[in-house]
């Protein structure tokens, strides 16, 4: 009986002897000799480039903030005069809309085409409806023509204003749209 309770004690006293600091300390100084050695690598930075100040060599046109630029732009879009509609809008203004142009040319696709009676035509499918669209038929909100059909897209000629608002032509293509199952 006496033995039972001394193993037990015994058996704690061996951990407790195992569990000295002399392993702590060797980590310790281990760790201190590590960050002794270490030594941080910069690189040197590289001189900087002497600054060279160019001349404005474009004194002579026309500023781009000047009060005069700016406020004929503003009477332009506020009043535009019919010398500033181009010849490459007017006769899209005079003509009557075609169904297509209702909708914006990112909600088409083109699902297939082919060859009526001689002439290549294509179907595109807006609202899950099929339209068939033959050379010359208009599509989207952009004014376009459709200038050419193959077997994999439809070719447009949009007009649109850039930045200046000058109506300028700008090509546009739907491409056949594989379904993916």
């Amino acid at each position: 009986m006496i033995w039972a309770r001394l193993i037990p004690t015994a058996a704690a006293v061996a951990l407790l002897v195992g569990c000295g600091a002399s392993s702590e300390d060797e980590l310790r100084l281990w760790m201190l000799e590590q960050r002794n050695q270490m030594r941080p690598r910069v690189a040197p930075i590289t001189e900087p480039k002497p600054y060279k100040a160019e001349e404005y060599t474009e004194t002579t046109a026309i500023e781009p903030f000047s009060k005069e630029k700016l406020a004929a732009v503003f009477m332009r879009d506020v009043a535009p005069p019919a010398t500033l509609t181009s010849a490459l809008i007017a006769p899209e203004l005079a003509r009557r809309k075609e169904a297509l142009e209702a909708f914006p040319l990112d909600t088409m696709s083109l699902v297939g085409s082919l060859i009526q009676q001689g002439q290549p035509a294509a179907l595109v499918r807006v609202d899950n409806l099929l339209y068939q669209v033959r050379l010359g038929s208009y599509l989207g909100m952009n004014y376009g023509k459709v200038v050419r059909i193959t077997e994999t897209e439809v070719t447009l000629r949009e007009i649109v204003q850039d930045a200046v608002g000058e109506w300028i032509e700008r090509p546009a293509t739907l491409q056949l749209q594989e379904k993916l199952k």
